[in-house]
């Protein structure tokens, strides 16, 4: 009976491995890679195909696989995640960037939740779309949802916000550089794209347009922005802990236990381990990770998320979409705009004094 049940799991992991195969195959057209759109974001949109047109169609004890990929899958993901990112990386960018960044995540995350308070939106929906919007798009959506544990199609319409927006600001910034309309230093253009846009790989295509000078810095902060996804998940871990023991509260008179992602700790280890090897990697005799090695698991953590882009485009249906309706795309615009005019002005008036 055992048997049978892993044997109705794997079916339902192969069938995401298998969509997850077809994203990247379609992530590797010349139209997606020219406008840097990753194979996590085609992969949530053919989960949500499946979704609504093929999931009646298919075994009901496949559905433990793909909530596998949608949860274990994408705690290891996250975890690995930490193989982009080095402790060099805060010491090549300086105080300024870092504090843009802290600036940046600390105002649209707290500022995003409470503006959808006002707008009476679902307080889930507000926050993962603040977090996306803050940090690091759809894998920092991926990071809040693991914490909080929410469903599904709230997760998609989060994601949904952050590609819109970071896609319109990955052309619009370098358009309106080339036309001067911003007037910044190669320094603080490269400080300004990476702590507003929104996906990394929105910063490494903006960044490109933008010059090789420009793309390092952008690049460098962006990878910094991602970093501080691990204590707004530690504070998050305690908000979602305090607003179940209210609700416990209410209800039953329970209290509310605070929920470590360890995963986060996980992740912050793992960015631990490859600053060493790139440190490594410096000396006579080189005994960190080759880079050939960084790649691999790069393209496997990169094909590990994808699978639960998948899932969880795959328990989502365009019903929920109705039912979210427009208010988390008007709080993405309002955040979009405190990105643009907000980290405009960080970058040209307070980080050429912390420089």
């Amino acid at each position: 009976m055992f048997s049978q049940t892993r044997g109705h799991m794997l079916h339902g992991v192969l069938l995401i491995a298998l969509f997850s195969c077809a994203a990247f195959y379609i992530g590797s057209a010349e139209i997606f890679t020219s406008l840097s759109i990753s194979p996590m974001i085609i992969g949530i949109v053919l989960g949500m195909i499946y979704a609504n047109l093929l999931r009646m169609h298919l075994p009901a004890t496949w559905v433990p696989g793909i909530q596998f990929c949608s949860k274990r899958l994408l705690r290891i993901g996250i975890i690995l995640y930490g193989f982009r990112l080095t402790f060099q990386d805060i010491a090549a960018v300086g105080i300024a960037g870092i504090t843009v960044d802290a600036i940046i995540v600390t105002v649209t995350v707290i500022g995003g939740y409470y503006i959808g308070r006002l707008m009476k939106m679902d307080r889930d929906i507000a926050m993962l779309t603040s977090i996306g919007s803050g940090i690091c798009g759809a894998a920092a959506v991926l990071g809040a949802e693991a914490t909080m544990r929410t469903k599904p199609y709230k997760t998609a319409v989060a994601v949904a916000t952050v590609v819109i927006f970071g896609t319109v600001a990955m052309f619009l910034y370098p358009i309106a550089y080339r036309a001067g309309v911003l007037q910044l230093s190669p320094t603080e253009m490269g400080i300004f794209s990476g702590s507003t846009l929104h996906e990394v790989a929105h910063a490494v295509g903006a960044g490109n347009a933008l010059g090789e000078q420009i793309a390092s810095t952008t690049v460098i902060v962006k990878m910094i922005r991602v970093m501080m996804l691990v204590p707004v998940l530690l504070i998050l871990g305690v908000w979602v802990a305090r607003r179940a023991r209210k609700a416990s509260a209410v209800h039953s008179g329970e209290k509310g236990k605070v929920t470590i992602p360890w995963f986060a700790f996980g992740f912050l280890i793992v960015i631990g381990i490859n600053s060493l090897s790139v440190y490594l990697n410096t000396l006579d005799t080189p005994m960190g990770i080759p880079s050939w090695g960084n790649s691999l698991i790069n393209y496997i953590d990169t094909f590990m998320l994808t699978m639960a882009m998948v899932a969880l485009g795959a328990e989502t249906s365009f019903d929920k979409f109705k039912k979210a309706g427009a208010k988390p795309f008007i709080l993405a615009a309002i955040l979009f705009v405190w990105l643009i005019s907000g980290g405009y002005l960080l970058a040209r008036y307070l980080a050429p004094v912390m420089m």
